[in-house]
């Protein structure tokens, strides 16, 4: 019986998750869930899975949540704040961490998992892109195991060989290939583009995710993050990773080999498929997930990203290579300016302008400490903000 904390249960990873888990209740049992402010959401999965705790993001929402759960005879410690996040995400209780919180405020909590040994399932990109080899540090120190819950990356996790390890050397691999469906705006006009609302934005064609990260999809930031995401988990250098576009999702991502084979992972694009199988690996449970049909599929496209529509991937890639902080200051503004357009104070277009200028215009630091990573994060955001201000005057 494995014990596990969801870090983010609301969101769609952590309902996702929950869906896996009902399934095999002789096998899991859930410790801690926590969300930041939808504290409805929250009881209901408290009502249905009975955690030990519940973390909410403020005291007002913790002292609705202990309301709710109090009228509904459920005996679960409600606690708030960062520390708290913590706490349940590095208690001696729990076996398995769920990190599914988005942005940077998923950092500390999963870095605290990687710190006490934990097995993290790791949904949040941004602990990676933001502290990178410190964090794989604290990892390999602790004895913590790593399963990246990314299609794409547990896609690429099932395809490499057995003896890779965080080196490419004498594995036989030659590219990392991630996938990518080119969100909503594959097709339509670039120069129509500065037009776009966040309701269309957020109108994936293929996945169910939240809003910022879907405005991350439609910008392709969301695989920019992934490839600097794939150079820490898989310990490949930049060249050695490329971007294909795939619209129909169904390659979640490949491994190509010094041979010529190309090992590809394939399924319905559905997250219930990696999170079940990080759950119970090296063993394979049943996700609930309806099995491939490649014959209703018929046609499988790929080609090249375009960066003159999708520049934000090239930054990332340019953030990659640049090192130090210079990702954590690209996630920065990336979170500050997806926001600024999904409140309708800055257009589509301007996102990636303002990731720009942010990084250009700070110096990129060492990241040679969690403190030093989280004040430039500081530091990023608020020239964001500033530079919007300027925008929309």
């Amino acid at each position: 019986m494995q014990r596990i904390t969801i870090l983010g249960a609301t969101g769609s990873i952590g309902v996702s998750t929950l869906d896996v888990l009902a399934r095999h209740p002789e096998r899991y049992s859930v410790y801690a869930l926590s969300a930041h402010s939808r504290v409805a959401e929250l009881a209901a999965q408290c009502e249905q899975f009975r955690p030990a705790r519940a973390v909410v993001g403020t005291a007002a929402a913790a002292a609705e949540l202990a309301a709710l759960l109090k009228g509904k005879g459920v005996r679960t410690e409600v606690e708030y704040g960062e520390a708290a996040l913590c706490a349940v995400a590095s208690a001696a209780e729990v076996d398995t961490v769920m990190a599914a919180i988005v942005g940077a405020a998923g950092l500390a909590p999963t870095l605290a998992a990687a710190r006490a040994g934990k097995k993290v399932l790791l949904a949040n990109k941004e602990a990676l892109v933001m502290s990178g080899q410190l964090f794989i540090d604290a990892a390999q120190q602790a004895g913590a195991v790593l399963l990246p819950i990314d299609s794409e990356h547990n896609a690429i996790f099932q395809c490499l060989p057995a003896n890779y390890g965080r080196t490419p050397q004498g594995s036989g691999v030659a590219k990392i290939l991630l996938t990518a469906s080119g969100g909503p705006f594959l097709t339509r006009a670039v120069e129509t583009l500065d037009a776009v609302t966040p309701e269309q934005a957020c109108k994936h064609p293929n996945w169910a995710m939240g809003r910022k990260i879907s405005v991350d999809s439609a910008t392709m930031m969301n695989k920019g993050l992934e490839v600097i995401e794939a150079h820490w988990l898989f310990g490949a250098p930049t060249d050695l990773i490329d971007v294909v576009i795939h619209p129909q999702s169904v390659i979640h991502s490949m491994v190509s080999y010094v041979d010529g084979s190309v090992l590809a992972q394939l399924g319905n694009p559905d997250m219930r498929t990696p999170i079940a199988h990080a759950l119970a690996y090296p063993e394979r449970i049943a996700s609930g997930v309806a099995q491939l049909d490649l014959t209703q599929i018929a046609t499988l496209q790929f080609e090249r990203p375009d960066y003159q529509r999708f520049p934000c991937l090239a930054l990332a890639f340019d953030a990659l290579r640049a090192g130090g902080t210079a990702p954590a200051l690209l996630n920065a503004a990336n979170e500050v300016a997806v926001q600024a357009f999904l409140d309708l104070r800055i257009g589509f277009r301007q996102i990636d302008r303002v990731i720009a200028h942010v990084v250009e215009a700070l110096p990129h630091g060492a990241a040679d400490s969690i403190e030093a990573v989280m004040a430039q994060d500081a530091l990023a955001r608020a020239a964001a903000e500033r530079h919007i201000d300027g925008l929309t005057r």
